[in-house]
């Protein structure tokens, strides 16, 4: 693998591990209700109604994808995110109120600003919109809604099969692992891209394994340059056995990509965006549905 502008991810990556903070313990009267009210954390998101966020930064990722990263109301405030889980955004596009999921890409230590990461799809309503955004134009938000409980070495290995804009969740979940010195698990990364240039967040991931040993990133591309000397093509059975974890309760296989990828390698979710029947290569390798997670 190659790794370009590695010194910049590399700074981006320590800067992630830095804002690390020490929490004190405080012990409060119970008739302090001042004392009380001081204690809780100041949340922006609430899962039952949206609210308004403003555009602080617009950064181009690659070719098709942007970070929009938006202001919470004060420096203070949390996005009052759990790992893992989404939020839902509202918009009007071309005269009709569109929601869809999305998935912060920092984590919710991180405070005063929300960040999205976004592929504007040709024929995705909202993507395009938000990556349309300008500073100071805002975006309706509501959340989290989380997507299933984790705490620290709740698995010994999670491996990760992501296709595109598939990345943003496993991002919030391997941030979540690696701010945690007392996390030690395992996680293994098979990151499915059409070419290098489509490949988002590349820098940032690889900085991230070389920070953090307990990571490993595999990149596979369905349509590489010649001069590209990782795996090619699509997921494989030969792929999901050299490096994902092999099937046991200890471990979890996450899966989160374009349609066509999630029907090949795990089945699509149900209609009603449960986890639906565990289908694909996974299943073919006696993976159980307790063992799968599909974003």
């Amino acid at each position: 693998l190659r790794f370009p502008a590695q010194a910049k991810s590399l700074s981006r990556g320590a800067l992630m591990t830095a804002g690390m903070a020490a929490f004190a313990a405080f012990s409060c009267s119970s008739s302090s209700a001042h004392c009380e009210e001081a204690q809780q954390p100041k949340v922006a998101l609430n899962p039952k109604e949206f609210r308004s966020f403003t555009v602080r930064k617009v950064e181009t990722v690659n070719h098709n994808t942007k970070r929009v990263t938006f202001a919470l109301p004060t420096p203070e405030h949390e996005m009052g995110i759990t790992t893992p889980s989404c939020l839902m955004a509202r918009a009007k596009v071309d005269g009709k109120t569109v929601v869809r999921p999305y998935t912060p890409t920092n984590v919710n230590e991180e405070k005063g600003f929300l960040e999205l990461v976004v592929k504007g799809y040709r024929h995705g309503k909202l993507s395009k919109h938000i990556v349309e955004l300008k500073e100071g134009d805002s975006l309706d938000m509501k959340g989290p809604f989380p997507k299933f409980s984790y705490y620290p070495n709740r698995y010994k290995s999670i491996g990760m099969i992501a296709g595109g804009s598939g990345i943003t969740p496993m991002l919030q979940l391997i941030k979540t692992i690696c701010r945690n010195p007392e996390d030690r698990t395992e996680i293994t990364l098979l990151y499915c891209s059409v070419s290098e240039e489509d490949i988002i967040l590349r820098e940032e991931v690889e900085a991230m394994m070389y920070l953090y040993p307990q990571i490993s990133v595999i990149h596979v591309l369905s349509n590489p340059s010649a001069e590209w000397k990782g795996l090619t093509g699509f997921v494989a059975k030969e792929m999901i056995e050299t490096y994902m974890p092999e099937p046991s309760d200890d471990n979890l296989v996450c899966v989160c990509g374009p349609p066509p990828m999630m029907y090949h390698v795990s089945g699509d979710k149900a209609k009603d965006k449960s986890q639906g029947e565990l289908q694909g290569l996974l299943k073919e390798m006696y993976y159980t549905s307790t063992q799968v997670f599909k974003f």
